[in-house]
């Protein structure tokens, strides 16, 4: 698998920098899902009343979010579904390998699902000796090569035609061939088998309808209706955010998430499942168990900031509008949930510890907000994120203590100094005086680069700004100044 991690993100961003075929491959599929989007939205006359819409049911839910679970999870055990409750991710994983081995499974087939990639079940079911098949045919591809999903909506977007012949030829066995159909083709007659043989069918849920019990699951492909309604019992994993409340409220989301996920005005397939079967000849699992997972989400839920995070939908647009994925792709991040809302989103399920690097992989141009069906404020939460890294960065200095620190009265001192500067006209002209007669110690070929020594010593945040970009330094006369030459020679 890859062995990449949020830890080390900016190493991971370095080394995705240099890989061009990757950066290439990015910017093809990227631009492409940015033009459909475009259109797409185009299409739909009320297309900003739709994502406010969205938003309002999103923070309606999530405001009584313990009234709309019970709710759902009432309606969906009167339909036959077994409804299970998990704290973290090593429950989730025990709840489907205690379902799979008391049904005697040997072989589980799985769609695309986000949150069983979060709480990395495949491994737990080989651990637990299941063999666990992806069928969706981007996450079985990644599987194939032993990595992880690189784009929300779209797994193996960072691979290349060529990539993908090469790895179905050494894995499947084929003769080498960029023939897509002929790839597909050896795909679905490998996966087709596995269908047929599978013992368990495992899901994750878009969608949760508090009114009826129904679980909504989205797809192009059609493999997920295989793994929902051939296999004896089938396994849904959903986040508790899921759920929405009324079965009416689908028809605003089944218009955001496709259009803003790839551009589709439609999702091709998109299957309701309401309980289990009711008659032998009905299609459907005898056995429907739906895992509801918590795995961070009820801290994020407790602020009234983290929790727009539990808003999102998951259509993946905003990674295909930010300048920092487009240009290092998933696997930087280290996570399962990369670009944006991936940046906000894995230090709190994980630990801020652990990914305290993400919140700062952001220009924080705002164009995540713009594109973002249901209006989260992404570079709000990640400026709310690199403020809790500070301060938490500052207690550890201290020891855990209260009191005031050197570094917080420097910085008080520092904006105490900015506001008087900025206030004062005459002050803060002879201020650009000076630093124009300062920064002749750091102009090299007519750019202010690297700033260290006694420059960086005397003005910090020049360190920080000059490690990886130059700075232009300021004219010789200011605009005032020249204006003034200007009037004096008339």
């Amino acid at each position: 698998m890859n062995p990449l991690t949020a830890e080390t993100f900016a190493d991971n961003a370095r080394a995705a920098l240099t890989d061009t075929q990757l950066r290439g491959a990015l910017r093809n599929a990227t631009s492409l899902f940015g033009r459909r989007r475009r259109a797409a939205a185009q299409s739909v006359h009320n297309w900003e009343e739709l994502r406010s819409q969205a938003r309002a049911i999103k923070d309606e839910t999530l405001l009584h979010l313990d009234q709309y679970l019970e709710e759902f999870t009432g309606n969906a055990a009167v339909a036959g579904a077994i409804i299970h409750w998990a704290r973290d991710a090593a429950e989730a994983n025990a709840i489907v390998c205690k379902l799979a081995r008391e049904r005697n499974a040997l072989l589980a087939v799985k769609s695309k699902s986000m949150v069983t990639e979060e709480i990395h079940l495949n491994a737990a079911l080989e651990a637990a000796g299941i063999e666990a098949v992806e069928t969706d045919l981007g996450e079985y591809i990644i599987q194939l090569a032993g990595e992880t999903p690189s784009h929300i909506i779209a797994p193996a977007i960072h691979k290349t035609k060529g990539q993908i012949a090469a790895l179905f030829a050494n894995k499947l066995g084929i003769e080498r061939t960029n023939d897509i159909a002929k790839l597909t083709s050896t795909a679905r007659r490998v996966l087709r088998h596995k269908f047929a043989d599978a013992d368990i069918g495992i899901s994750g849920v878009n969608f949760a309808v508090a009114e009826t019990g129904t679980i909504l699951i989205l797809e192009n492909e059609g493999n997920i209706r295989f793994t929902t309604s051939l296999p004896k019992t089938h396994i849904a994993v959903m986040g508790i955010e899921k759920v929405i409340p009324r079965f009416a409220d689908l028809e605003i989301f089944l218009k955001l998430l496709p259009r803003s996920g790839t551009g589709q005005h439609l999702t091709a397939y998109q299957s309701l499942l309401t309980g289990t079967k009711r008659s032998r000849d009905d299609e459907g699992p005898d056995e429907l168990h739906i895992i509801l997972l918590d795995n961070g989400r009820s801290r994020m839920l407790a602020h009234p900031i983290t929790r727009q995070s539990l808003a999102c939908i998951r259509c993946g647009a905003c990674l295909n509008a930010c300048p920092v994925y487009q240009q290092i792709g998933g696997h930087a991040y280290g996570s399962v949930y990369p670009g944006p809302i991936g940046a906000v989103i894995t230090p709190q399920l994980f630990g801020l510890a652990k990914a305290a690097q993400l919140p700062y992989a952001s220009s924080l141009c705002g164009a995540c907000r713009e594109v973002c069906p249901v209006k989260i404020d992404i570079p709000e939460l990640l400026l709310y994120l690199r403020a809790e890294i500070t301060e938490r960065s500052r207690q550890q200095a201290g020891g855990g203590q209260q009191e005031e620190l050197p570094f917080r009265r420097g910085e008080r001192l520092a904006f105490k100094t900015w506001a008087a500067v900025m206030t004062r006209p005459w002050l803060y002209e002879w201020g650009g005086k000076v630093f124009r007669l300062l920064q002749r110690l750091a102009i090299r070929n007519g750019k202010i680069r690297k700033v260290n020594g006694l420059v960086g010593r005397v003005a910090p945040p020049l360190v920080a700004w000059t490690g990886t970009r130059d700075l232009r330094p300021l004219e010789g006369e200011t605009f005032r100044e020249q204006w003034r030459k200007s009037l004096e020679k008339r």
